[in-house]
């Protein structure tokens, strides 16, 4: 297997404790923040991710990190429909932000897979964990092949967009080798199931994504206990950032948005301001740690 190393340090991570935010992380210039991120944004997910913008505006968060799948699947380049590039540039221009989501979220069983690598790519994840254990020179094609596709789409929808400025790998299983293409590439930041960090500065901020499972009834069942849990312990630890991670199956879930709406207007009460994570990030450096 190649690069996949560290991919505990983002995925097995215990639930956070106070006092556990890296280089004081946890000062008053850093303003609380919430960061909605909807996953796995493309053509063919569209109609789900725009019932879920609009929940989450009714919540009173306008803004959320779209993280963009350039070919879902292999199913269709987003570059290809013209409609899906001009709902997203207005998206883009209504203040949501633009984040590559690896390439193909897909990822292809190997021969000879340990029970470990087996688990995490099947179970934990529907064999979507495509950055999980690329070489850096595969990693780096794709990652080349998006930031062309990104350029082609800011020219023809919206010249006037910033050059994204984060990459966050699908299922955020980012193996050991391409996190160092990721890096190369001039990415600032990226994020894992337990981190938030920034690439240029090489430091990172434990706060753990809640995340819902919809694959099954078990599963939902699961995540809305953990997930009202996960919010508790971020909370009373005083995390500068909460982040939500959404995908577009949970918008078929009424229990699930209902719980995703209660923790939105839970953290916006106590005084939690809606971010992207370019904004959250500029923060974090702007708190001058």
């Amino acid at each position: 297997m190649k690069g996949a190393g560290n991919f505990l340090t983002g995925l097995c991570v215990p639930p956070v404790r106070v006092g556990a935010w890296s280089r004081g992380l946890a000062s008053p210039s850093l303003l609380p923040l919430l960061v909605v991120s909807i996953h796995d944004v493309s053509p063919r997910t569209r109609a789900a991710c725009d019932e879920l913008i609009g929940d989450l505006a009714a919540q009173g968060v306008a803004k959320t990190s779209l993280l963009i799948v350039p070919n879902h699947h292999g199913h269709g380049h987003f570059l290809e429909d013209e409609e899906f590039c001009a709902w997203l540039a207005n998206r883009a221009r209504e203040g949501h932000e633009i984040v590559p989501h690896g390439y193909f979220h897909r990822r292809d069983r190997r021969p000879g897979e340990s029970a470990r690598d087996r688990w995490v790519t099947r179970v934990y994840t529907a064999d979507e964990g495509e950055f999980f254990d690329l070489s850096r020179d595969e990693a780096t094609t794709l990652l080349e092949r998006g930031k062309a596709d990104f350029q082609r789409f800011r020219s023809t929808y919206a010249p006037a967009l910033p050059e994204p400025r984060g990459f966050i790998a699908p299922a955020w299983l980012l193996g050991a080798a391409a996190e160092e293409a990721v890096r190369a590439a001039g990415y600032e930041y990226t994020t894992r199931l337990a981190w938030f960090e920034d690439l240029a500065r090489g430091r990172r901020m434990r706060t753990q994504s809640l995340v819902w499972s919809p694959r099954s009834a078990a599963r939902r069942a699961i995540s809305l206990a953990w997930n009202a849990f996960l919010f508790r312990r971020l909370d009373r630890a005083a995390t500068p950032v909460v982040r939500l991670g959404i995908h577009p199956p949970d918008a078929a879930f009424p229990p699930l948005r209902r719980q995703i709406g209660r923790l939105t207007s839970r953290a916006l009460a106590r005084g939690r301001r809606p971010a992207t994570y370019a904004e959250a990030l500029d923060a974090w450096r702007a708190a001058g740690q």
